[in-house]
């Protein structure tokens, strides 16, 4: 005897059952990546175009000028040698530099500077100009430039040297000191005076022109 099974009931109109095909899975992959791929390489763009930094502006150098650019009160600057010996010291109430023409100006300037051959030799004005080489100084108002008295190398004896005037002009190479205005010279106790002086330290060599007066002490 056989029964026959009854059919499984049908599934309404709408509701049936899909079955899961990779081939459409791939056509739709197929449609929607290229626009996936796009959307990811605008987004790229955009993030590279944010983290790359911009073009630098162009930087216009500032206008040279006479305004000094640093400056310094009440200091006192000293210099030392590699054996650790001061060669020289330098006291103003304030100092300018100026980078127009590269110059130092020092008010109330005190300079002490000892020599290869020890000898101690002071300046003193109301105001000193510097080159950037530190070459040449000029010293204005109340200029004084003293080289003490001491030994040369070969055991002679130096007088005391003291120049005197309103603008005195003095070089370092070669050492060199002169001035286009009344100066006096002291010389140990001798007084020379002149409307210009030229003195070469190499020389030990001091000429004076113009109304000259001298005074020698006979010794």
């Amino acid at each position: 005897m056989s029964t026959a099974l009854p059919a499984p009931p049908s599934l309404p109109a709408g509701k049936r059952r899909s079955r899961w095909r990779p081939d459409r899975l791939v056509d739709r992959l197929s449609i929607y990546l290229p626009v996936l791929l796009m959307g990811l390489l605008a987004l790229a763009s955009y993030w590279l175009l944010r983290a790359t930094p911009g073009v630098p502006e162009a930087v216009v150098p500032a206008a040279v000028t006479s305004e000094p650019d640093y400056f310094m009160r009440r200091f006192s600057v000293k210099v030392f040698d590699p054996s650790g010996n001061l060669k020289n010291e330098v006291f103003g109430s304030e100092a300018r530099h100026r980078p127009d023409s590269e110059t130092l100006e020092i008010d109330d300037a005190r300079i002490r500077s000892i020599g290869e051959d020890g000898l101690l030799t002071t300046a003193t004005a109301q105001r000193v100009l510097s080159n950037a080489a530190q070459t040449e100084f000029v010293l204005e108002g109340d200029a004084v430039v003293v080289r003490e008295a001491g030994r040369a190398a070969d055991g002679s004896t130096v007088p005391r040297l003291e120049f005197r005037g309103e603008l005195l002009r003095v070089y370092t190479d070669p050492q060199r000191l002169v001035s286009e205005r009344p100066v006096t010279l002291l010389r140990g106790k001798d007084r020379l005076q002149g409307d210009t002086l030229d003195y070469r330290a190499d020389d030990n060599l001091a000429l004076l022109r113009g109304r000259v007066k001298v005074q020698l002490s006979g010794r």
